[in-house]
């Protein structure tokens, strides 16, 4: 099959698949596909051949390409599908002003900024609901994670950077570097709709004058800047600035997800997989429990919970192949317990380990009067400051915006530090949880590597750092979440060198667990990489013919 042969068929693959996710959206249903409008008796056990937990990145790979293939599959996501609108006409709620839709079973807001000026005025009071952004907290560390059809891909700031090949390679020695390079980035770019802002446009905008003044900033420290790709469609982007397309990116939408302009997955691989045929999705139910039967079929455990997060129906699943893709928290926390409690007694004593939140810390700087970053901000990033390349202290540091619609003379920075410290996770009996054993000394190797490239930028610029972003402390850099958790089931270790489980055939990782904790980027477009590559491996070794 040519290339734009399968480039046709996906996109109308891709229409099918979004008509089914409308149709499901309109009626309320929570299982999407495209016979969603069919009545489907309940039954004591879900049968399907092969069953994808998640529905992020490394699970819309796994779904596409097993109904590229022919196989039946079944999603199984615990959020609800995005495409109802609320009261005011929108899919999505705007960080400025959040609602129910904000946050998952919050009744306040917990958004990364926690004050200004020292305020309480960034978090928000709100109902309980199945919300679009989760704050996944340990005792040390919390981990931001999208709920919904799409997982992460509804709630980030779509910067779909692909890392350095060195460091891949460094971090995946087992990997042919060069055949991930020339095949699967590529194929994962391409299907993930990503694209680059153009140049001319940038220099002139008033939506990225934040943007400009950190270039500068580095400039004049000696540190160079570099354009990031995005799945945010920069075509639509100029029309919000031109006033004929309505607003997301600017207008302050991003965290709570984006009601325009984004590529997220539910239109791209997820629209394309139900448009095959073979793929449904089932919302709103939570999977706690794998076994293995004595057949060798996997057997799966899931509640289905309602708005108010009761749960309504216990349900069974089995299937051939299993594929988990609930992220790194969310994989890692079922293969823990699966191990704890004997369902799974076989996996590798690794299941757990090698996890690590690629480095994160967000910081502030304040700027001069005349240094001033604009009272309209795009909500997506598009640059930033490599430092990579020293090794001494390697940091990549994302330009982030800060929109409120007021000047603030504010540089906001996610940094991205080549932290080596990883922690593992721990099946907790009592909760029937996991615990995470990452340690405020591990958070502040990242902080001393943070600090070291900012004091440089403020030394150059005579700024300084703000202190009234992270809390009432004088809280300079936010150590305490992260955007990229990373690692938990670390390929060729707890999995072999393509995602398969020590210990059990046709179970599969295709997520962010795979990650050794850090990969030096945002880290989604590595993962759909990754996984494309798995898919590829599994399709012709392990599904019968």
């Amino acid at each position: 099959m040519t290339a734009k042969l399968m480039q046709r068929q996906l996109t109308r693959r891709q229409i099918l698949g979004m008509v089914a996710l409308q149709t499901a959206a309109a009626s309320g249903l929570t299982r999407i596909g495209l016979q969603s409008a069919q009545a489907v008796e309940p039954a004591a056990v879900d049968n399907a051949p092969a069953i994808v937990v998640g529905s992020g990145y490394g699970a819309a790979v796994a779904a596409l390409r097993l109904g590229q293939a022919g196989i039946r599959t079944i999603m199984i996501e615990m959020g609800r599908l995005w495409n109802t609108p609320g009261s005011d006409g929108k899919i999505f709620c705007s960080t400025a002003a959040p609602d129910q839709r904000s946050m998952w079973f919050r009744t306040r807001t917990e958004a990364p900024l926690a004050t200004f000026l020292w305020l309480d005025v960034v978090n928000k009071d709100i109902s309980a609901y199945p919300g679009v952004l989760d704050r996944v907290r340990f005792a040390n560390m919390s981990v931001f994670v999208g709920r919904g059809v799409g997982g992460g891909s509804l709630v980030n700031g779509s910067m779909a950077v692909t890392p350095l090949k060195s460091y891949f390679a460094e971090q995946f020695p087992t990997v042919d570097a060069d055949e991930m390079y020339n095949t699967y980035f590529p194929r994962a770019n391409s299907m993930l709709g990503v694209n680059t802002i153009d140049s001319t446009w940038f220099e002139s905008t008033e939506w990225y004058q934040f943007t400009r003044v950190s270039r500068k900033h580095a400039q004049n420290t000696g540190l160079k800047t570099t354009f990031v790709p995005s799945v945010y469609d920069f075509g639509y982007m100029q029309r919000e600035a031109a006033g004929t397309a309505t607003k997301s990116a600017l207008a302050q939408e991003v965290i709570y997800g984006n009601n325009y302009g984004k590529k997220s997955l539910d239109k791209t691989y997820l629209a394309a997989a139900l448009g095959t045929g073979n793929v449904t999705i089932n919302t709103m139910e939570r999977v706690r429990a794998i076994s293995r039967a004595s057949d060798g079929t996997y057997v799966l455990t899931a509640d289905r919970i309602d708005n108010t997060g009761a749960v309504v129906e216990t349900k069974q699943y089995s299937c051939t192949y299993l594929f988990l893709g609930g992220g790194s928290v969310g994989t890692t926390e079922l293969l823990v317990r699966a191990r704890a409690t004997g369902t799974l007694p076989a996996l590798d004593a690794s299941v757990g380990g090698g996890w690590g939140t690629n480095g994160n810390v967000m910081l502030g700087r304040a700027n001069h009067l005349w240094d001033t970053v604009g009272e309209n901000q795009s909500t997506m990033p598009v640059m930033g400051i490599d430092d990579w390349a020293n090794t001494a202290n390697p940091v990549f540091a994302e330009i982030a915006p800060l929109p409120t619609g007021l000047e603030h003379w504010v540089s906001l920075y996610l940094a991205i530090t080549k932290n080596p410290q990883r922690a593992s996770f721990s099946y907790d009996s009592a909760t029937d949880g996991v615990r995470l054993g990452w340690s405020a000394a591990q958070s502040a190797v990242s902080v001393s590597m943070a600090k070291k490239l900012f004091d440089r930028i403020n030394s150059a610029n005579s700024t300084i750092y703000r202190y009234d972003l992270f809390g009432s402390s004088n809280k300079v850099f936010a150590d305490d979440f992260t955007y990229h958790p990373l690692g938990g089931c670390v390929l060729g270790k707890a999995t072999d060198n393509y995602g398969r489980v020590k210990g059990y055939s046709k179970l599969y990782v295709t997520d962010g667990s795979l990650v050794p904790g850090s990969i030096g980027v945002n880290p989604f477009v590595t993962i759909t990489a990754l996984a494309e590559r798995t898919m590829a491996r599994v399709l012709v070794e392990d599904t019968a013919p």
